[in-house]
């Protein structure tokens, strides 16, 4: 049977509860290490030359260090040093693994989840995240496993590793062009990038404002950052910016707010770039990389523009799979997590930044001009918590429900049913051109659903 530790984002769940037990920590630690050892052949070194290094960062959650001690203490067991990055960018890690030299990379983050959420994030060598199959040896590797308990590991310092991204950043940034005269607001949900974002983006020459940097453990994502662009869009009016960027907790995701205050989300991102490689002939095959939760109304402003797109499950690694698949160079989700294969293997909120603010920069337009470029179909999006996640192939009557619907929509619109990969929430989203019509299809759709899990419950 299964342990199913692995979502669409690593592991993730409250420290103290399963699967984020100390004991279950120290053994994903020790699976880990092992399987990636086999995988690979003989592992790198540490710094110190002594035994086979694995690069570990964190976000600044209170949970987030005893997690990295408990993994690090299964990796020791197997015989690997931990070389600390301290709290950075989940970017910043798998940017830094190959450079280090490390077997693999972990992340301890909960991303954009709440405080209370931890997670794990396992990267290999290469700076990718691990496939489907190498995260399935470990889990069957964890299968009867006793509890690697050992002595307390060590951490090795790493404190040129902030300073080596900050570096890697600001080369991606166009040499011709500099953010003087930018008035931007920038919140950094009170996470990893609370201290590379502002001093990156002043050095650049932008005049910064910022929010969202006073992390204390337990405000991550509390009311800012990428998930609630509120305080950004305050901001951005109180200080008259052009523009203000909010990240979520790990900083692998980005979401704007233009110069009216008016939210542009991954989209919208995604259509500048790919417009702007576009135009400078330097976007491969002619497509982009998007997941089914992007909208249609942006779908189609890039097919009249001559941009194919190609459509994936939500998650990011398959973003980047479909990337290596068919040789293109940019792709993302909506939520802001968007990849610029040229300069990193995986989403990065700061350098998606970057690149957005340069062809602002470039342009000489607000970003408001972006943003009305095309509309969006409306959308209803409902999360429903549900702790027992029923297969929905399980479950007969929604299937018919989301059939019948899906046709009353006529092939102008569509509907998405989901479990999260990173909470204990469904998603059920509906999308069309009549903004009533899909209302009473969500509502539909939902009723059947609470309907339907109830009496696989009882």
């Amino acid at each position: 049977m299964s342990l199913r530790l692995f979502g669409t984002d690593g592991i993730r769940g409250i420290p103290g509860r399963y699967p984020l037990t100390s004991e279950m920590v120290r053994r994903v630690g020790y699976a880990a290490a092992t399987v990636l050892r086999r995988r690979r052949g003989e592992p790198a070194r540490a710094r110190n030359g002594s035994l086979p290094g694995i690069l570990m960062g964190r976000d600044p959650r209170a949970s987030g260090l005893g997690l990295m001690r408990q993994l690090a203490q299964g990796m020791a067991k197997a015989g690997f040093a931990v070389l600390d990055a301290g709290i950075i960018p989940t970017a910043a890690l798998a940017y830094l693994v190959p450079r280090r030299g490390a077997l693999c990379g972990v992340m301890v983050s909960a991303s954009h989840n709440p405080a209370e959420f931890n997670g794990i994030k396992f990267f290999a060598g290469e700076g990718f995240k691990l496939s489907l199959e190498t995260e399935r040896e470990i889990e069957d590797r964890l299968q009867d496993m006793p509890d690697p308990r050992g002595r307390p590991a060590r951490l090795i310092a790493d404190p040129a590793a902030e300073r080596d991204y900050f570096d890697f950043l600001k080369s991606t940034f166009p040499v011709n062009l500099d953010l003087s005269g930018v008035r931007l607001a920038v919140d950094c949900a009170n996470g990893s990038a609370y201290r590379v974002a502002p001093r990156l983006l002043r050095e650049l020459g932008a005049e910064v404002f910022a929010i969202g940097c006073s992390p204390n453990g337990r405000n991550i994502n509390r009311g800012c950052g990428a998930l609630d662009i509120r305080a950004l869009r305050e901001e951005i009016r109180r200080r008259r910016c052009g523009c203000g960027a909010a990240f979520d907790g790990d900083a692998d995701r980005v979401i704007f707010a233009d110069e009216e205050g008016a939210p542009c989300d991954g989209d919208v991102l995604l259509s500048m770039a790919a417009t702007d490689l576009q135009e400078r002939r330097a976007l491969p095959g002619g497509k982009i990389a998007l997941t089914v939760m992007s909208n249609y109304g942006m779908i189609r402003f890039l097919e009249e523009g001559g941009i194919g797109a190609v459509q994936v499950p939500v998650g990011d690694r398959n973003v980047s799979e479909a990337l290596d698949q068919e040789g293109l160079g940019l792709g993302g989700e909506s939520s802001g997590h968007i990849i610029f294969r040229r300069f990193g293997p995986t989403g990065d909120g700061l350098l998606t930044a970057l690149q957005i603010l340069a062809i602002l920069v470039r342009s000489g337009l607000p970003l408001s001009r972006f943003r009305k470029r095309f509309q969006n179909y409306p959308q209803v999006l409902r999360s429903i918590r549900v702790e027992n996640q029923v297969p929905l192939e399980e479950m007969p009557r929604l299937r018919r429900c989301i059939r019948d619907c899906e046709r009353r929509l006529h092939g102008d619109g569509r509907v998405l049913v989901r479990y999260s990969g990173t909470e204990p929430l469904i998603r059920i989203l509906v999308e069309g051109p009549d903004r009533r019509s899909i209302r009473r299809i969500s509502n539909e759709i939902t009723e059947t659903f609470l309907r339907e899990i109830q009496a696989h419950v009882h």
